[in-house]
């Protein structure tokens, strides 16, 4: 799915906003209904560490609050989203730029629907991996998410 205007000019706002260009990551693409993410990190003097590789802080700033963003324009305001808990694998140095997706589905979404109205809440696990060009996979990380319908039980 292409990106639309309303999603590009969130994606470059976004990209602008301080704390996460901090990271040194970017987000290079948005879907029109924000299902799906892209995220690269470039190895670059922002992101490079002391032994040349990409700094393990600038992965995970990087990656940190795509889902919880994703999940609060899709489900909307009378949703509460909030990263709950985070891990980390880092299974090789970052020696060029690293990309992630992030991909919640139609039924994803249906199911945190149902859930939420009928839970004061619900935590949900996404895995994600982060790739280099080649798809050789660099760091897994595991994001847990607290969802709850505003006014619910």
């Amino acid at each position: 799915m292409a990106e639309s205007f309303k999603s590009r000019r969130f994606r470059w706002g976004f990209n602008l906003f301080p704390a996460y260009r901090g990271t040194g990551g970017r987000v290079r693409y948005i879907s029109e209904d924000f299902r799906e993410v892209r995220v690269e990190i470039p190895l670059s003097w922002r992101t490079r560490n002391y032994v040349g590789t990409i700094y393990g802080g600038s992965i995970y700033g990087a990656i940190d609050p795509i889902y919880m963003l994703m999940l609060i324009k899709i489900l909307g305001p009378e949703y509460v989203v909030w990263d709950k808990a985070a891990k980390i694998r880092f299974r090789k140095p970052g020696k060029t730029s690293l990309f992630a997706e992030f991909k919640l589905s139609e039924g994803e979404i249906a199911e945190i629907e149902e859930l939420a109205e009928n839970s004061r809440s619900i935590d949900r696990i996404y895995s994600l991996e982060l790739k280099d060009k080649h798809g050789v996979v660099h760091a897994e990380i595991e994001k847990t998410l607290y969802i709850a319908k505003k006014g619910s039980k």
